[in-house]
């Protein structure tokens, strides 16, 4: 009986299953005999005929197994590979997203943030320094020479027009070229990606920087065009002395806009891109020469000239013109720190007028070069400044050290040394002030304090001699009697007003100056004696103006009241011009009426020479920044010499002027040898008094901050070595 048969038993009923008639099925899998319903069954499989094609998959699959390993080892390749692929497409995204991070906002491309340039002129309007960020005018590619765009694109990126913004030919050749040297003596940034680098990002040297410098160079590839790109790239990049862009670079080099450019100047520039402050031709035209031939070089190997061109180039230099900064950088640094205070932290591009005299800035500098690089080399004096002023304030000439190249360190306003017996004359007017003439007498004897007992500098006592004597031979005995006389206090307040800031000691060694000043404060001083007693400012600004022409700030004249009586200030000016004639600082004569004082401190560490004529005060300093002790120079040997070298130049062709005050009659009158009456240290100045410290009335509050109201922290010293 077929229908005993298992197979047909579990293929009849299969295809009948319906909705609600499997309950049936149970019953019938016991029993043999069919029910008479069951030959109307098998149509209606053929209404569900649509889940026959369900089977063969199962019978297929046998045969897939049995078609061998090969393909399926084949197949789990390519499906393991292409989750691997996947997965490493999804790790790259997210590393490439963390980089993208903090990539900064690529829609400010256009701001570029500068420090505002300086541009610095000296009183005949010559311009002799510039300092901030200096931009030419804005260049595209075709209107630059082509020698120009060569030489960039030669030494700097030869595929630009066919790379996608990052090269990696040039890179794997970087590569191998540093792996061979053993050091990173080529790079594999494209000029694209120089550009990001110097549009959006720091010159940090990091993994993640370059990732995101060719991402922003992937960027600017697709939004730029590369005449854009290379447009952009030179008028930005940093071409050394402050100057940004290629028109910026050629007009601060070469004295000529980039457009005039020869083949050889191109090459200059271009060779720049690597190191701007080693190749510049202001500074070191050697090391630039070399570098244009090793552009030029690489411009023939790209094909962009002939080797004829190349050695035509070679034969004609170019002149550079005069450094940036030329002369006078250390009063161009001075009055650029100065500039924000009369217009403000925030000014933008400005132009300042100053009171430089270049003349007398060329000749301070080369008589200042003369004497350390000739006596001063044998004497062990490696150091020097100079400050020269008129009676007024105006500085015509600073010069802080001997090379700023090496040291831009300005002695003249910053090193902070003893004047040592150049601060005498600020005693001897206190004197003056307290009573004394210059025909008082003093003891040039020994004399002791408590435990000191300051000496003199040659070993020499003279006796009783006139206090003019005194200050002519710079006697140390007689000054400290004079201030022990007088008391410190006027000493002090006599000094504070005509114009020394610094700090003043509040013991006798005060006279023999062993409280430290400047050189500029202390030819200021001096210069307050000149103008007869009236304090002055120094200044070096005149006029400051923005880069179109508008007036941001203008000096207006003015004058001070004397903080002294101008008569005193005469007599010890009359007194000074015996330091000259007959004293300490003979070898400083001039063709002319001169006043000075010079001073030498301990050990010979410090030698000043400071003095004036009608027309012109001026300050001399020697030594050596490690306070090494010179052999022997004294304020009346070197300084002496380089000051009156410096006054014959500054003199040059102006008819000598008798001194301030000392047109007509002479200062004073010689009096007998009756020793004025002891002054307490208290006494005030004889002049009118005022509301200003005893000092006539009307000065007001800029005489309080001259003088501190008296005020100074003590300083204590060592007197077992005398002050000369």
């Amino acid at each position: 009986m077929s229908n005993d048969r298992p197979g047909e038993l579990f293929a009849g009923p299969r295809p009948i299953q319906t909705r609600g008639e499997e309950p049936a099925l149970r019953p019938r899998l016991p029993k043999r005999a069919p029910k008479p319903e069951k030959p109307a069954k098998p149509e209606k499989p053929k209404a569900e005929k649509p889940r026959k094609p369900a089977p063969p998959p199962r019978k297929a699959a046998p045969k897939t197994a049995r078609s061998g390993g090969r393909r399926t080892i084949l197949g789990t390749l390519v499906y393991a590979g292409t989750v691997a692929g996947v997965w490493c497409g999804i790790a790259l995204g997210a590393v490439l997203a963390w980089f993208a991070l903090d990539l900064p906002d690529i829609s400010k491309v256009a701001q570029f943030e500068r420090r505002a340039s300086v541009t610095v002129l000296a009183a005949d309007g010559a311009e002799f320094a510039r300092f901030g960020d200096l931009h030419g005018t804005t260049l595209g590619v075709r209107d630059l020479p082509p020698h120009l765009i060569n030489a960039v694109l030669a030494i700097e990126d030869r595929r630009f027009y066919s790379h996608f913004g990052v090269d990696p030919i040039g890179l794997a050749r970087a590569l191998y070229v540093n792996w061979r040297s053993g050091r990173s003596a080529q790079g594999g940034s494209t000029i694209t990606q120089q550009l990001a680098k110097n549009l959006f990002l720091t010159p940090e040297k990091s993994l993640k920087r370059k990732i995101q410098e060719a991402m922003l160079a992937l960027w600017l590839e697709h939004r730029f065009t590369k005449d854009q790109i290379l447009t952009a790239y030179l008028n930005r990049v940093y071409l050394g002395a402050g100057t940004f862009g290629v028109d910026a670079a050629a007009r601060t080099y070469f004295g000529k806009p980039a457009t005039q450019l020869d083949l050889r100047e191109s090459a200059i520039i271009a060779g720049l891109l690597k190191a701007p402050s080693r190749y510049a031709p202001s500074s070191n035209p050697d090391e630039a020469a070399e570098r244009s031939r090793v552009v030029m070089g690489a411009m023939v190997d790209a094909g962009f000239i002939t080797a004829q061109e190349l050695e035509a180039a070679r034969n004609a230099t170019p002149s550079a013109k005069r450094k940036p900064g030329g002369d006078g950088r250390y009063f161009a640094d001075w009055v650029t720190e100065l500039v924000s205070a009369f217009v403000g932290s925030g000014h933008g591009d400005v132009v300042v007028r100053t009171t430089l005299d270049l003349k007398l800035q060329r000749a301070a500098e080369q008589r200042l070069e003369e004497i350390l690089s000739g006596p001063g080399a044998g004497a062990n004096a490696r150091q020097g400044a100079l400050v020269a002023m008129t009676t007024d304030g105006a500085v015509r000439a600073l010069v802080g050290g001997r090379d700023y190249d090496n040291s831009e360190f300005n002695r003249a306003t910053q090193a902070m040394r003893q004047p040592g017996s150049a601060f005498k004359p600020f005693v001897y007017l206190a004197a003056l002030e307290a009573g004394w003439s210059p025909d008082s007498p003093v003891e040039d004897a020994p004399v002791r304090i408590g435990g000191w007992s300051p000496g003199n500098y040659d070993g020499k006592f003279r006796g009783t001699i006139t206090m003019a004597n005194a200050l002519a031979h710079s006697s140390n005995t007689a000054t400290v009697r004079i201030i022990d006389r007088i008391g410190v206090e006027r000493v002090r307040r006599v000094a504070a007003g005509l114009g020394i800031n610094s700090p003043l000691g509040k013991d006798l060694s005060l006279a023999l100056g062993t409280s430290e000043v400047n050189l500029l404060e202390l030819t200021r001083g001096y210069a307050g004696i000149a103008n007869r007693g009236a304090p002055v400012w120094p200044y070096a600004i005149t006029e400051i103006r923005d880069r179109d022409g508008n007036v941001l700030y203008r000096r207006q004249a003015g004058g001070s009241v004397p903080v002294v009586d101008p008569a005193h200030a005469v007599q010890l000016t009359r007194m000074m011009t015996g330091v000259i004639e007959y004293g300490t600082g003979k070898s400083a004569k001039l063709d002319r009426p001169a006043a000075a004082k010079s001073g030498t401190t301990q050990d010979y560490r410090d030698a000043w020479f400071v003095g004036f004529t009608a027309d012109l005060v001026a300050g001399v300093w020697l030594g050596n920044d490690n306070n090494a002790e010179m052999k022997r120079v004294t304020g009346g040997s070197l300084p002496a010499k380089l000051w009156q070298g410096f006054m014959l130049d500054a003199h040059a062709g102006r008819p000598p002027r008798p001194l301030p005050g000392m047109e007509g009659a002479p200062a004073y009158v010689a009096s007998g040898i009756a020793e004025p009456a002891r002054a307490t240290p208290a006494a005030a100045p004889a002049p009118a008094r005022g509301s200003s410290g005893g000092v006539a009335g009307g000065i007001g509050s800029l005489i309080e901050s001259l003088t501190g109201k008296g005020s100074a922290p003590q300083v204590q010293y060592d007197y077992g070595n005398p002050v000369r």
